[in-house]
Order: structure tokens, then C-alpha cells, then sequence
């Protein structure tokens, strides 16, 4: 059984801190921002240094207890719609769960390497100009079905993979494709998230790569920052929430990206 530090855990905590936070502010599950920093920061401090797929078990899990307490702050705030979640989360957690399971079959580059893709791809969309209605944050709009149930299967399958429960492409998708208002954009993903996590996790828990000590760092650290980062996220201009997601999105694109073709 693998032994761990006092300033092994508090780094793991921090990790989950500053993740979690981030999660309940721009609507993502944090996985973007903590799948690097657990990759990379326990080894260059001498720690211990986890695989690619021990990483998206910790993250997997993470991500469930970090979007459940984000979630809880936007439904306070009438910042979620309904059908939108429903729509793309029975979708997600259909290919989320054949995702995690099915990583189990993958090499640590394969699972890096759709990671670094669909950041990409997150990254490009939210170039594009955003027409949603920022002002009426409308929870009850329409949006086109189809784009919503496809786009949610697709992502579901790859966020499995990975462990990262897609919300750093479901924002994204929302805002550019659905056309839905930046702060019910990042609500409406919190709760998509948490559905999707609940079948990345499962898939994870079966693929037997989930440390017991590691996540329940990681969720403590979720439960006590996401809704922090929550609150703060309903105060902010919604202009300044989405520079914040691309910044962090292209960050991470450019890491991943050059470790795959570099190192």
C-alpha cells in the first residue's frame, strides 16, 4: 500500500484548493487545470508521481464532489436550465461511462493524447464571438436538440477517457453552439458535469486505478473551494469569466501539447 507525506497531502490539497475553485467559477469540473498540476508538481517537489491513469481516477472522482457543490450555488440562483441538462446529461453520462471503462484498454499516451486534442478544440471554439443573451440570462430558451444530444455523447466518451468530465469543452459547445448566456452556460455545465462524472467515476472505480487516500484529499479540498468559486463566479462580469476559461484552456493546450511532441 503506497505511503504518503504530510507535505504530500498538502500539496494534493492545494491542488484540489485552487482546482475546485476554479471549477465552481467558470463552470468546468477542474480537471483542466489539476489533470497538469497532479501530472507535473508532485514530481519536480520529489514527490510521488502518478501515472496518466492514476491521475484521471483522482480526477474522476474530484470532479464529482467539486461540480455537486458548485451546482448547488447557481440552482440558488436560478442559474440553470432544466432542459438544456437534461437533454445533454442523459447523453454524457451514456458516453462518459463507456468512456471510463473503455480507457482501461488505453496506454498513458493514447489517454494524454485525447486530452491535448479536445483542449484544442475547447480552445478554438472560444475564439469565436459569443451570441448568447448575456443581459436576460434566460434559463427557459430554446436550443437546436441535435447539437445538443450529439455533441454531449461525444464529449461524454472522451471525458471518460480522461477522467475530466468534459465541462472544459461543454461551456464552450454551450456558448458558440447553443448560443446560451455565459453565467447559465456555467451553471447549466456544473449540473451536466456532476451527471457525466457520476459515469466517469463508475468507469474508473471498475478500471481498478482509483486511489482511496489521494481522492478523499481532493474532495475535501472540493467540497470547502467550489462553492468559494461559485459565489464569486455570480459577481463577476461575464466578459471577464470568459477571458478566464480561454486563458486557462489555452494554458493548458499549450503544456500538454508541448509535452507530447517534445518530451
Amino acid at each position: 500500500m503506497m505511503e504518503y507525506s504530510i507535505g504530500f497531502l498538502v500539496v494534493l490539497f492545494l491542488i484540489g484548493a485552487v482546482g475546485s475553485a476554479i471549477s465552481g467559477m467558470v463552470g468546468i469540473g477542474g480537471t483542466i487545470i489539476k489533470y497538469p498540476m497532479l501530472l507535473y508538481i508532485p514530481p519536480l517537489m520529489g514527490l510521488t508521481a502518478f501515472t496518466a491513469q492514476e491521475v484521471s481516477a483522482i480526477s474522476a472522482v474530484q470532479v464529482f464532489f467539486a461540480t455537486l457543490a458548485g451546482m448547488f450555488v447557481f440552482k440558488k440562483g436560478g442559474l440553470i436550465n432544466g432542459k438544456l441538462v437534461a437533454y445533454m446529461g442523459i447523453s454524457i453520462i451514456i458516453g462518459s461511462f463507456a468512456g471510463g471503462y473503455g480507457s482501461k484498454f488505453l496506454p498513458n499516451d493514447a489517454i494524454n493524447l485525447v486530452y491535448a486534442v479536445f483542449a484544442l478544440i475547447a480552445a478554438i471554439m472560444m475564439l469565436f464571438p459569443k451570441k448568447g443573451d448575456e443581459a436576460g440570462e434566460d434559463t427557459k430558451g430554446d436550443f437546436n436538440k441535435f447539437i445538443a444530444v450529439s455533441s454531449a455523447l461525444i464529449i461524454g466518451i472522451a471525458s471518460g477517457i480522461v477522467g475530466a468530465a468534459g465541462a472544459f469543452i461543454t461551456v464552450p459547445v454551450m456558448l458558440v453552439l447553443l448560443k446560451i448566456p455565459t453565467r447559465v452556460a456555467i451553471g447549466s455545465s456544473l449540473a451536466i458535469t456532476f451527471i457525466s462524472s457520476i459515469g466517469s467515476t463508475t468507469g474508473k472505480l471498475l478500471g481498478g486505478h482509483m486511489l482511496l487516500v489521494p481522492s478523499l484529499v481532493m474532495v475535501v479540498a472540493s467540497l470547502i473551494a467550489a462553492p468559494l468559486g461559485a459565489k464569486l463566479s455570480t459577481r463577476l462580469n461575464t466578459k471577464v469569466l470568459q477571458h478566464i476559461l480561454l486563458f486557462l484552456i489555452c494554458g493548458t493546450v499549450l503544456k500538454i501539447w508541448y509535452e507530447i511532441l517534445f518530451t
